[in-house]
């Protein structure tokens, strides 16, 4: 796992805030958006000069400038050549519950 500024993925790749840094104000309107650490946040596109960028936060698309997106970073599991990714648990698997 490693820690990158939102800016560096690409399309489709995905990551959870770790953190933000910039003025308050930025900081402030980024989290009134729903970036807050913790939260899981995807990659939908980038305009083809790479501004602005489409995000998918909480269920909303959101659209940054890149230079607000360099603020965010994320922790992002990369998945290196011959690896596969991690598996999910037992406890994950499947949300179902018998009702008896």
């Amino acid at each position: 796992m490693s820690e990158k500024p939102l800016a560096s993925l690409k399309p489709g790749e995905k990551g959870i805030v770790s953190r933000i840094t910039g003025r308050l104000t930025l900081r402030k309107r980024l989290m009134d958006m729903g970036f807050v650490k913790g939260v899981e946040v995807v990659v939908l596109r980038k305009a083809p000069l790479g501004d602005p960028i489409e995000y998918l936060v909480k269920g909303y698309n959101i659209s940054l400038r890149k230079s607000e997106s360099e603020h965010i970073y994320v922790i992002v599991n990369e998945v290196r050549e011959g690896e596969a990714p991690a598996s999910v648990s037992s406890g994950e698997r499947g949300s179902h519950s018998r009702r008896g």
